[in-house]
């Protein structure tokens, strides 16, 4: 048993646990807040720009680590995104579920922030994008669990939104127990800095970041509002397509990681902007319901191409400023996050084809800046075309 209990597998569990509880919450979110609260573009963009909030505050966390172990940490906050999902449906208005929305936020980015430099810290750089690759595959598992059982307890045994989400949250919020019981406190291999720091050699990892917050803000909130408003699409479609989406994931995932091992991050970030490019662009302008659901599950499998930038900024970092770098670029992959839903929001009611046109022109900058990624990454050597020295670098 205590083969078992090791610093991965521990990493896989909660990756599994948060995937499962957060699937729930996003897959009801927009038939819930129309059916239950009338929401329009301009109210689920503002919940959708409040729930990227704390992922703005992320860089916080390193003041945090001050007082708890980053280990600690991330259970504590993967519990408190539990209890935000299994209090949802208690508050089917407005502002209850900005409140809601808020807590179940806090919970789910200090928990990334803090699991992804866990990741970065314990395992090796040549197996990390495997790895990770295998953490998404673990994600598809639970996010299909997950979507399988909401099709099934609302569409055959006609259960609420209230006792879905109380389901989930609550049997997350037992398994997050459970696993702090079980497993034993891990050490890093490296001690990490406790203070923020933004370095000029990292600039191209805060760039590719940013626009990946962005970006995916598109994806997020608005390709899946189409599909209830634009395509009238039912809580048991919407359940359908995701289970598709990360169906998909559980097969591909860590084949994909293995594949950005083998070819490295600049081909693989060139292949995922090129498509997402044609995926948005069609986006602008599909009219049938089938084929947006297509392009949905096309979308979601280039998405998980994106562990290419957490590989590369693992190959160029140095290993004490893991910590404090990720809190750094959760906060500015949220930048653009918190702005982009409430203003797009307001330009889906006149024309969702802008939209979706602005993530074309955000997914061909990535493209140009992806190109710039060497072909052997490491500290010295972090940005194409031409070497900064390492022993310049500053807080």
């Amino acid at each position: 048993m205590n083969a078992l209990k090791t610093p991965t597998n521990l990493l896989i569990a909660m990756a599994f646990i948060m995937a499962m509880t957060f699937s729930v919450w996003n897959v009801l979110l927009n038939n819930f807040v129309v059916e239950k609260a009338a929401f329009t573009g301009k109210e689920i963009g503002i919940l959708q720009s409040l729930r990227e909030v704390p992922g703005f505050l992320a860089f916080t966390a390193i003041y945090l680590l001050l007082w708890i172990r980053e280990q600690s940490f991330a259970i504590l906050f993967l519990a408190l995104m539990c209890i935000g999902v299994a209090v949802t449906g208690w508050f089917p208005s407005e502002w209850g579920l900005y409140l809601t929305t808020a807590v179940m936020s806090i919970g789910f980015h200090y928990f990334e922030t803090v699991n992804q430099s866990l990741t970065l810290q314990w395992v090796d750089k040549d197996k990390s994008a495997q790895f990770l690759g295998r953490v998404l595959a673990w994600k598809g598992a639970a996010s299909l669990i997950a979507y399988a059982t909401v099709w099934f307890v609302m569409e055959w045994l006609g259960a609420d939104y209230n006792a879905v989400y109380m389901l989930f949250g609550f049997f997350g919020l037992g398994a997050v127990l459970f696993l702090w019981l079980s497993f034993p406190s891990f050490d890093s291999p490296h001690v990490q800095t406790r203070q923020l720091i933004l370095r000029q050699r990292y600039w191209l990892y805060y760039g590719l970041t940013f626009l990946s917050g962005a970006r995916r803000q598109i994806f997020i909130v608005f390709a899946g509002f189409m599909m209830v408003e634009k395509f009238g699409y039912s809580v048991g479609e919407v359940s359908l397509l995701f289970i598709v989406n990360y169906a998909f994931n559980m097969l591909f995932a860590t084949k994909i990681g293995a594949w950005i091992g083998r070819v490295g991050e600049r081909r693989a970030l060139t292949v995922e902007y090129m498509g997402l490019a044609i995926v948005f662009t069609s986006y602008a302008f599909v009219e049938n319901a089938q084929m947006a659901g297509a392009l949905y599950v096309i979308d979601h499998l280039f998405f998980a191409m994106a562990i290419a930038i957490k590989t590369y900024f693992q190959k160029i970092a140095d290993p004490q400023d893991i910590a404090s770098t990720a809190g750094v670029s959760f906060t500015i992959n949220h930048i653009a996050a918190v702005i982009i839903p409430a203003a797009l929001g307001l330009v889906w009611l006149y024309s969702p084809t802008v939209v979706f046109l602005f993530g074309t022109a955000l997914a061909l900058s990535s493209l140009v800046l992806s190109r710039f990624i060497p072909s052997a990454p490491e500290p010295g050597n972090e940005v194409r075309f031409f070497r900064t020295k390492h022993t310049q670098d500053v807080a």
